[in-house]
């Protein structure tokens, strides 16, 4: 018997992505797998069922689903999704798994094993099948579009018959994937890039971009990679030496951002009230609350003719390559396991370990354990 993989359409507001694409299911199909799809479950992305000749396409998600051993998402499934799946079954995407104990109960009762891609381990192993990273490319990119677009000046030195127009300054706050790719992105574009980050490690990446190191004297260097939060005393400090940078910016990008926590406010109201009028703000956490003390998450708000925007799911505005990176995240961190048509997980393996969300009816990863209290 193949392993059976199911793909349904993307039903949260604003998703545009599918978690299969063409070129990763003939890779998957030439592992032993049989793939059922819902009928134009690719086409927000600009994929026609015919680019999936050999899949079957069925015309909802119980078609889909009935008899999958293996279930393959962008977003988390919906309580209605979660009963269509097969018991035992097993699930990937990015499942927020810190955000809904209701969810994680509900897969829990039908025994789904489910990988949340969020928990991946930050080891270079992973690297390939680092779904955060992918998207946050596509996010960072997708920032340094919009801040040009709203900024009223030029990005880059022009130098015209009527004289030189100076190019526009941006300040990005956060230099990690997204971060680095919104000052690549910013620097084609011709502005003066400065940019911030709490890892005294970030310096280097960011001057190899070409963008000045803004040093506030505040090191926050945490496990994995990833930044931890700071004390008072070092928010206090920090915010008095960004404040001067935010000032001279005409853009500010923010990507700061902790892992299964509300992102930090970076960018206060005081700091708004000294920024340049027509200046543009361009939030990246808005989703987790914003890096900006007055981002409105989804909308476009002005204050002190300062224009702040906290766009939502960034990387799903560019579907085409959001979607290919991530169907090649999923089958990198899967194809190592189907053997012979079926899954067959080392759950020592460490990053299949560390991906774990849930297996036999009970949640196995400790930090989400600890976080809905069950630890």
């Amino acid at each position: 018997m193949p392993l059976n993989i199911a793909v349904v359409r993307e039903r949260a507001s604003g998703e545009r992505r599918v978690a299969l694409v063409p070129e990763t299911a003939r890779k998957f199909m030439a592992l032993g797998a049989a793939i059922r799809m819902e009928q134009s479950a690719g086409s927000e992305s600009h994929f026609l069922d015919s680019d999936y000749p050999e899949v079957q396409a069925v015309p909802g998600i119980a078609e889909a689903y009935g008899g999958a051993d293996l279930v393959l998402r962008v977003t988390p499934p919906s309580a209605e999704e979660i009963a269509a799946m097969p018991e035992g079954s097993t699930l990937i995407g990015l499942l927020k798994p810190f955000e809904d104990p209701a969810r994680l109960a509900a897969l829990n009762a039908r025994r789904i094993t489910a990988f949340a891609l969020e928990l991946l381990p930050r080891i270079s192993r992973a690297q390939s099948m680092d779904a955060l990273s992918s998207q946050a490319s596509c996010a960072g990119y997708q920032c340094g579009l919009i801040a040009a677009a709203r900024c009223t000046k030029f990005f880059p030195m022009l130098t015209t018959a009527a004289g030189t127009i100076r190019p526009a300054r941006v300040l990005v706050i956060g230099a990690g994937v997204a971060g680095l790719q919104a000052i690549a992105t910013c620097k084609r574009l011709g502005a003066m890039v400065e940019a911030y980050d709490v890892r005294a490690a970030a310096k280097e990446q960011i001057e190899s971009l070409g963008a000045k190191f803004v040093d506030t004297g505040v090191s926050a260097d945490g496990a994995g990679g990833y930044a931890r939060e700071l004390s008072a005393e070092e928010k206090a400090r920090q915010a008095e030496r960004l404040a001067k940078a935010v000032a001279q910016a005409d853009v500010v990008i923010t990507t700061a951002a902790i892992p299964g926590k509300k992102a930090p406010v970076i960018v206060t109201t005081d700091m708004i009230k000294g920024m340049k009028y027509g200046a543009v703000i361009v939030d990246m956490a808005a989703e987790s609350g914003g890096n900006c003390a007055l981002t409105q998450p989804g909308e476009h708000v002005v204050a002190n003719d300062v224009n702040i925007h906290g766009p939502l799911n960034l990387a799903s505005r560019m579907p085409t390559h959001a979607s290919e990176l991530y169907a090649k995240n999923l089958y990198n961190f899967l194809s190592p396991w189907i053997k012979e048509g079926r899954l067959a997980f080392d759950w020592e393996d460490k990053v299949v370990a560390g991906t774990l969300l849930c297996r036999d009816g009970k949640t196995t990863h400790n930090g989400v354990r600890q976080a809905m209290g069950e630890a």
